[in-house]
């Protein structure tokens, strides 16, 4: 009989827990109550989370659950987290990963003190200087790994490479039948385009495209990010997350706008009737919810953000990605990429 998977879930972090994570992990037995290949480790305050438990009807056959009296606040900051954090809901989380009882964790506690306590309980990969934190965004044709979104301020040529590498990993745990297309964010598509770290980076992945870890695309630029023409899109931290924060302010921009529009006078209400369907769809495209969860890479295990805001659906969401990173055997992915990724 095959190892379960086996996923480590803070209970406790984020806005209206242990409510949202509980309904959430419900959300996710309801999916897979066909498979019996998992198992959930819920770290948290123990008769809270019974008493949701069973206020939701929820069986406990892949459930365990690991007291933790005490929660990470919204108000700690990294700086604090070593002395403050430790055998709380979250740390207790990473260290159960540590210890081999959990192939991967996740929470949507506070993300400055998971980063930190992370990497200092799983530490970093020999092969990685930095870890990256990658989100999931759609485009034209499926999805886009993207990342740094944040983790790392100022990156060189050699951290480039190294997302590259961990987000082609991530792409193909997640999506095993398509291949990893990598590009570089730029404010040019030409070659003599950007910054010298730019284009030492484009030198680089250019030659490492022969490996057949990915497919090289040469740069991209802001407004090609979900043309669907490259699926893993590569950037330094402070750009990553500029751009994800201009990209989640502009969908909620079109779906208020367009919902206001739709609705403002009887005409429009009734042709709001005959392209229900199709704006059905249109919202389920751009929901965040589906996105939910980024993933920190380059530590010595993979870890999961959730959005701390996030209502019980995205945090199904969130625990569903875990179920698949593992299940597409994530870790290995990377270090079969990062043989080949270092200067010689």
């Amino acid at each position: 009989m095959s190892k379960k998977i086996s996923i480590a879930i803070d209970a406790m972090g984020g806005d209206n827990s242990p409510s949202k994570t509980i309904e959430g992990v419900k959300y996710f037995l309801n999916k897979y109550k066909s498979q019996s290949d998992f198992v959930l480790n819920l770290f948290g305050k123990e008769e809270e989370i019974k008493k949701k438990l069973k206020d939701f009807n929820i069986s406990t056959n892949s459930i365990n659950i690991i007291n933790s009296d005490r929660t990470v606040s919204d108000e700690e900051t990294p700086l604090t987290a070593v002395k403050n954090s430790k055998n709380t809901s979250m740390w207790n989380c990473i260290k159960h990963q540590l210890d081999g009882k959990s192939d991967i964790s996740l929470s949507a506690g506070n993300t400055g003190v998971l980063l930190v306590i992370s990497r200092m309980i799983l530490k970093m990969m020999n092969e990685v200087n930095k870890p990256a934190l990658a989100g999931l965004w759609p485009n034209q044709n499926g999805m886009n790994v993207v990342l740094d979104l944040g983790a790392n301020i100022e990156c060189n040529d050699q951290n480039l490479v190294d997302f590259a590498e961990l987000g082609s990993a991530l792409f193909k745990s997640l999506f095993p039948n398509e291949k990893p297309k990598v590009s570089l964010l730029n404010v040019g598509s030409e070659e003599i385009k950007g910054t010298e770290m730019l284009k030492t980076a484009y030198k680089r992945l250019k030659d490492l495209s022969n490996e057949d870890n990915f497919i090289f695309k040469g740069y991209i630029e802001g407004n090609n990010i979900m043309s669907g023409d490259s699926n893993v899109i590569v950037t330094d931290g402070f750009t990553g997350n500029i751009a994800l924060k201009t990209a989640e302010g502009t969908a909620k921009f079109i779906t208020k706008n367009l919902k206001k529009t739709l609705t403002e006078n009887i005409l429009s209400k009734i042709s709001l009737i005959f392209s229900y369907f199709s704006l059905r769809k249109f919202r389920d495209k751009l929901d965040p919810r589906k996105y939910n969860g980024a993933i920190f890479l380059g530590l010595n295990g993979p870890v999961v953000k959730s959005h701390g805001g996030i209502d019980s659906i995205g945090f199904f969401y969130s625990i569903d990605l875990c179920y698949k990173i593992v299940k597409g055997d994530l870790m290995s992915q990377i270090r079969n990429n990062l043989k080949h990724s270092k200067i010689d």
